[in-house]
């Protein structure tokens, strides 16, 4: 975990050549010797826990990180690499259902780059073997040692980093014991000991460590039980060069490289990645009868990525943002990490650096962005201190009730720093101790986590934790312990991670190693030219990869070690914590105070279980209220500096602040591996592409709007999405006591209602004072925001704060920081563009440019008199945006030449519903293409005006019949009702959430709506949604028989057992049943995974994780750590693969664009399916997503995915089901009540082994063992006897999730509810990222006791449905859906596809 911060650059970088280097060595017939790194991952030895062994035993794999993990291998033929890449998905041998359309692809991207789709076959994608599935085996504790294999890992990991030698050498002797004799997991882990090691001894000078690194390696490393490989003789050579010196160096030296050489690995340590150049030259001197001398290498600072300078002197005078009632922590917590901007005289002076004016330039953005990213946590403990000793300045005793929120903090960070190093203290005596008590064995566990961070910083860690957490979840209502405990464990892991990569980042000692074409001058350097077989060791050796890529080292904490490390924090921090109380007497009205304590640890029963909450003091709860807690802001702000290019999975982006290329959805684990194996193959290298190219673009904050938008916020009016400050919010009057209860209740709700609305307001108001903050810091600066991708492959910017995907004032704020001229066609644009923000976008294009030379006198009124005129932007339907527009075209026709004004203004271009684009493309659906401009036409067809007009046409004919809600709604239904809900039924969004985006626009439309029992908004959202989606089920025939096939394979998928899972259990029903514990019993445990275009792999992370129970200091802590051995979810599965699906489409046809705009020199930035880039490109633009979309759909695309699911389920089983009443149901349960079948009582595990069995049979050679096959009578035979794909019975899901359908269990469910309140948004659409929480990943802490995701509620009791028989059979896949007679081609005429 820590190495890999250091050496992560570089070894990638390594085979990154390795891969493209076509004649390493001189030799070109070892070129297939390198194809087995291409590909396939390499596959890990044996591995024998010590259990006896069995059949089963035989057959595992145990990982290099923990039998959690799963073997990265992939089946992927070697001629596929040899393909034409220009001639995307096309492959010789596959017989599938699948062909190949390449004829068909756009000459636009017949070119050799990043922008092709490259070739791939379906037939053999990257699989994550199932082997190991396994829930992980765990040892039994001894002296503080024991548990999983990943902790044990972990905790080595620990000891090392903080120079606990003892303990760690203990437990390194207790992990060797566990791996197999002369195995690759056993050589690691010794390699891993000595890198550690000797990077600790390095960088402390301790020679002691030294010492003991070399006892270890010619004592541990000689046993016969491990073999040095190249990697251990370049770990001894790195420390002996940098440590010792003078003759005992050069013998020293001399001696490791002659032993291996004794094992022919002397070059292949010389050409690892571990050595430097300087160090190789070292090397080559002192043997200089093997080498010639090596030309001596003088390390160059690593370059950086250029940064604009702000070249006009000093800042101008910028009014100051008025603040939003936050106190001390919350604005000047952001002030004082943006100080940067406006003080630097912390760094060295520009005029003191090395170098030209242009390296001077860099390196000092580098230094400016360095400083940026530096920790938060400091910056807070400053600010705490700074506002108690203000306080104490006017003579205010710091233990004053009114004192601000940090100077209580500071108080608090005081008291609890010396009990945290009284608990380091008392870890240390623990590990001394011979016999440890059970808190001692405890205190080892989790102690050497502790030690990776300073006292003070897990002090103020552990504070602002629980204040993040209890300003989001209400600190008076309380956050669940476990949720607490995890929280503060995972951002005391996020700092270590942090630290590690600066303590690592020493550029001297491991930034530097391996250069490109290593191995050729190694060999060139050789006096002895080697033979062929030692060459090709060396190409052997380098495939297999160093240790700093180890997958353990990259590991996360697991949930148990976050939990015990936040536990011990906590309990500290509720001993140490007080505030001061003060109350009025009720008797005498004497003024007392009292110290209390401001967290309180209590229970409650949730669901009937009894919870542990944290909870704070009442005055505390109040002082929340006004000041709400917003820190560690810096890591997350914009980059002054280029961000650095995605190497791996967690290397790119920011310069120190760690972040991970692929956002997991609940720390999902198999989505990571998933990720890593085929980052590691080469496969995501388009996506890294991709998200560079949107990292590069770079921005700078329109100083117009800012002004306008600052004076705006200054006078605390609603003016656009500005909340007001001060918002006039009526309280409803409390009605009589004496009132009817259903009057009471309606008050009660319309409170709660007013209650929602004022915190709502205020939230926004902090979070736009933050944004508008940012705003002002960066006035003068070019920035950028580093991008990554979800799990389904969709970016998003990683500062949350201010991007390009936040709301409309954040869009107005930014423009491109480079501008090009207009020209003709580009003013034309822009007239279009403030059109179409304005929300006069469904017009022609020639009446958009008309519409905005009609109102030009009120774009130059909203342009030079913004808040004091007409005010005519703020009609827009994106006001500042619209603003931002009026400015633009104002300075351009003020030119003398519009058409050579040079504008920085982004132009947006949208896809018309881009979700039913993709699925129109999909089906084939003439119609559906039409309504969202796959085909051309003359005007822009719009599908919300579509669906508006079928639900208006429903609600007149039910008007005329006298329906009230009907009456009430005729002539009332515009095409902003409909239009959310239209957008996100493609992706899933449930009735629920329906419901509450109807009613939502019709409250707005409608404001003195009838407020009854028996009608309401509630009544009438139900009725409207149910309009729309019968209106949607009519109009895309192609799209909604491909959702049923997405989600029919989903439900087989989910329903399944592979190969290795079937032999888990036949060796557990064979054997012994102490063979396997009882968490890997039989459960199905397949996610539906699937591969993008651009060879992304795609994970529903959706399983059903059971708590663990971890004992704290504080109770008893349920845990969920989700693991590849829970069983997935069926339902999640099911309905999330959908639209997921559609949006790992999307997400395929953004990045493949951003490449081909890259390439032709188009600045570029994307909101999903809206694209941007200067008015001047966007023709290009439009001409590259039409040509991308083509080429994306030219190719079959659900038999691609037919393909891949037949050949990544291959020997799989599925339990089906027919209907009971059927006949081939009535023959299975006849089959059954036979006494010659159930007399051994056969369960499901039963049939399914015997059908498993029977199958063998088939399949064998033999034909005696076919003839025994034949003559065995199962469910299955009789299903394949007498029975199709047709008999099959379709799950319940699936009857009810197309386009359109509307679940009955979720009608009744919202029809009993909207009496209620139905004010609560319940949308199930993945959110965008970036709002104000989303900083805080709270989703990697899942520590509910129950599943917290809920894409549909459960059906609620009904008639009972028809009965069904399972039957266990072969995996397959239903017959693909037919397509429809649109050719995608025809798109390329479309103007209005994106407009």
């Amino acid at each position: 975990m820590l190495v890999r911060a250091a050496r992560r650059k570089a070894q990638y970088d390594a085979f990154r050549h390795l891969r493209l280097s076509p004649e390493p060595l001189y030799l070109p017939w070892l070129c297939p010797a390198q194809l087995r790194y291409i590909s396939q991952l390499r596959t890990t030895s044996p591995l024998s826990l010590e259990t006896p062994r069995s059949k089963l035993a035989k057959k595992r794999r145990l990982s290099t990180d923990t039998a959690e993990r799963r073997n990265l291998a992939t089946a992927v033929s070697e001629q596929t690499h040899f393909a034409d890449p220009a001639v995307p998905f096309e492959f010789e041998d596959f017989s599938g259902p699948y062909v190949s359309q390449s004829k068909l692809q756009a000459s636009f991207f017949d070119s050799e780059n990043l922008s092709t789709l490259r070739n791939f076959d379906p037939s053999s994608p990257l699989i994550v073997n199932d082997e190991s599935s396994l829930a992980a085996k765990r040892f039994k504790v001894k002296d503080g040692i024991g548990g999983g294999l990943a902790d044990m890992h972990l905790t080595l990991d620990a000891c090392l980093k903080c120079g606990s030698f003892d303990r760690g050498t203990a437990l390194m002797r207790r992990i060797c014991k566990i791996y197999v004799s002369g195995s690759q997991e056993l050589l690691d882990a010794h390699n891993q000991y000595l890198e550690a090691c000797i990077d600790y001894a390095i960088r402390k000078r301790d020679m002691d460590a030294l010492k003991a690194v070399q006892k270890w390696f010619e004592v541990e490393m000689r046993s016969p039980d491990v073999e040095p490989d190249a990697t251990s003789y370049a770990l001894m050579l790195k420390a002996t060069l940098r440590l010792l010196q003078g003759p005992k160096m050069e013998r020293t030296v001399r001696r490791y490289y002659y032993m291996a050489e004794e094992r022919n690995l002397g070059v292949a340590a010389l050409s690892t990645n571990i050595l430097n150049d300087a160090e190789l030259f070292k090397v080559t001197r002192i043997c200089p009868e093997d080498f010639y001398l090596a030309e001596e290498v003088v390390t160059e600072p690593e370059d950086v990525s250029t940064a604009t300078l702000d070249g006009s002197g000093q800042p101008q005078t910028i009014p100051e943002v008025k603040p939003m009632g936050q106190k001390g922590l919350g604005l000047a917590s952001l002030k004082k990490s943006l100080s940067l901007f406006s003080d630097i005289s912390t760094l060295p002076k520009l005029e003191d650096l090395k170098g030209t004016t242009e390296e001077k330039a860099k390196a000092f953005a580098y230094l400016r962005q360095e400083k940026l990213e530096e920790d938060a946590v400091n910056a807070a403990i400053d600010r705490w201190r700074e506002e108690s000793e203000d306080l104490q300045k006017f003579g205010l005793n710091s233990a004053l009730q009114s004192r601000s929120i940090g100077a209580l903090m500071w108080e608090w960070h005081s008291a609890l720093t010396p009990l945290i190093k009284e608990e380091v203290k008392l870890i240390d005596e623990a590990e001394k101790n011979n016999s440890k008590s059970e808190v001692d064995q405890d205190r080892c566990l989790y102690g050497p986590f502790l030690r990776f961070v300073s006292p003070e910083k897990l002090a103020a860690i552990t504070i602002l934790a629980v204040m993040q957490l209890l300003s989001i979840r209400g600190a008076d209502i309380g956050v669940k312990l476990s949720n607490v405990v995890v929280y503060i464990g995972h951002n005391v892991q996020d700092e270590s991670i942090a630290e590690s990569i600066k303590d690592y980042g020493n550029k001297e000692l491991w930034g530097h190693m391996a250069t490109a074409g290593r191995e050729q001058k190694v060999a060139s350097l050789l006096r002895k030219k080697r033979t062929f077989d030692s060459l090709a060791k060396l190409v052997r050796e380098k495939e297999q990869k160093p240790l700093g890529s180890k997958d353990f080292q990259d590991r996360q904490w697991s949930a148990a070690v976050k939990a015990r490390v936040g536990a011990i924090l906590l309990s500290a921090l509720l001993r140490s914590a007080k505030i001061q109380v003060t109350r009025k007497l009720p008797d005498t009205r004497e003024t007392v105070s009292q110290m209390q304590a401001a967290f309180t640890h209590s229970y409650k029963y949730d669901r009937g279980k009894r919870v542990g909450m944290i909870s704070g003091n009442s005055d505390l709860c109040e002082k929340l209220r006004r000041e709400p807690v917003r820190t560690a802001l810096a890591k997350h702000l914009p980059m002054i500096v280029e961000p650095r290019p995605w190497k791996s999975f967690n290397d790119g982006g920011f310069l120190r602040y760690p972040v991970n290329a692929v956002r997991v959805k609940h720390s999902d684990p198999e989505q990571i591996q998933y990720a890593k194996a085929a980052a590691e193959k080469g496969d995501m290298d388009q996506v890294f592409a991709g998200l560079d190219v949107l990292a590069k673009t770079a921005w700078k904050i329109n100083r117009d709007v800012f002004n306008v938008m600052l004076e705006a916020w200054n006078s605390g009016e609603a003016i656009a999405d500005i909340a007001p400050e001060h918002p006039n919010i009526k309280t409803p009057p409390e009605p009589e006591p004496s009132a009817d209860p259903k009057v009471r209740q309606r008050w009660l709700r319309d409170l709660k209602q007013v209650q929602n609305t004022r915190s709502g307001l205020h939230s926004q108001r902090c979070f736009q004072n933050f944004q508008l903050e940012v705003a002002r810091a960066y006035l003068d600066e070019t920035f950028y925001f580093p991008h990554n991708v979800d799990f389904r492959g969709r970016a998003y910017p990683v500062p949350p704060y201010l991007n390009h995907m936040g709301a409309d004032n954040c869009r107005g704020l930014l423009m491109f920081a480079k501008g090009k001229q207009l020209g003709a066609t580009g003013l034309a644009w822009l007239k279009v563009h403030l059109a179409n923000v304005y929300g006069f976008d469904k017009a022609s294009i020639k009446e958009r440019q008309e519409f905005a030379m009609q109102h030009l006198s009120d774009i130059y009124d909203s342009a030079t008199n913004p808040l004091n005129g007409k005010r005519w932007w703020l009609g827009a339907e994106d006001p500042w945006q619209c603003l931002a527009a009026c400015c633009e075209l104002k300075k351009a026709l003020d030119s003398s030449d519009p058409t050579r004004y040079v504008s920085s203004l982004a132009i947006h271009q949208d896809g018309t519903c881009n979700g039913l684009q993709h699925y129109a493309a999909l089906g084939g659906d003439e119609w559906g293409a039409r309504q969202v401009n796959l085909e051309p036409g003359d005007r822009p067809a719009d599908i919300y005006t579509a669906v508006a007009e079928l639900v208006k046409e429903e609600v007149s004919r039910d008007a005329a019949k006298k329906v009230p809600v009907a009456m009430l709604l005729n002539g009332k239904i515009t095409r902003k009702v409909v239009k959310q809900t239209v957008m996100t039924n493609v992706y899933g969004v449930t009735f629920a959430g329906a419901r509450s985006q109807v009613r939502r626009q019709l409250e707005a439309i409608l404001p003195h709506f009838p407020d009854t029992d028996e009608m309401n908004h509630g009544i009438s959202s139900c009725y409207v949604a149910r309009l729309i989606f019968k209106a949607l089920s009519s109009m895309f025939k192609g799209a909604h028989d491909i959702q049923y096939w997405l989600g029919e394979c989903a439900n087989r998928i989910s329903q399944a057992l592979t190969p290795e899972q079937i032999e888990i259990i036949e060796a557990s029903k064979a054997g012994s049943k102490s063979a396997l514990p009882k968490s890997n019993q039989p459960h199905f445990r397949s996610s539906v995974v699937w591969t993008t275009p651009l060879k992304m792999p795609v994970v529903q992370p959706y399983r059903t994780s059971k708590a663990q129970i971890v004992s704290t200091n504080l109770q008893r802590v349920s845990i969920i750590q989700p693991t590849t051995s829970d069983p997935v979810s069926k339902r999640k599965q099911l309905q999330g693969f959908p639209p997921n699906f559609i949006h790992s489409l999307d997400a395929t046809h953004m990045l493949l664009s951003a490449l081909k705009c890259d390439e032709r020199g188009l600045s570029f930035a994307a909101v999903h399916d809206s694209f941007w880039t200067h008015a001047a490109d966007v023709d290009t633009m439009n001409s590259i997503l039409r040509d991308a979309f083509i080429r994306m759909h030219s190719e079959d695309i659900i038999g691609r995915l037919a393909a891949e699911f037949k050949a990544r389920h291959a020997g799989s089983m599925y339990l089906a089901s027919v209907y009971s009443d059927s006949l081939v149901g009535k023959r299975i349960t006849a089959l059954r009540r036979q006494t010659a079948f159930s007399s051994k009582g056969r369960s499901r595990v039963d049939e399914l082994l015997l059908e498993r069995q029977r199958i063998l049979l088939l399949q064998s050679e033999d034909p005696k063992s076919q003839e025994e096959g034949r003559k065995m009578v199962t469910p299955g035979s009789i299903f394949a006897e007498a029975a199709s794909e047709n008999d099959l019975a379709p799950a319940e899901e699936t009857t009810e999730m197309g386009i359109g359908d509307v679940p009955k269990a979720q009608v009744k469910a919202a029809e009993q509810d909207i009496g209620i309140d139905a004010v609560e948004n319940l949308e199930n659409v993945e959110p965008v990222l970036g709002g104000a929480e989303s900083s805080l990943a709270l989703d990697d802490v899942d520590a509910e006791d129950e599943n917290d995701v809920k894409l549909e509620p459960a059906p609620k009791k009904r008639k009972a449905a028809p009965k069904k028989v399972s039957v266990w059979l072969p995996l397959s896949f239903p017959p693909l859906p037919k397509k429809g007679s649109f050719e995608v081609s025809r798109l390329r005429d479309s103007k209005y596809f994106f407009s």
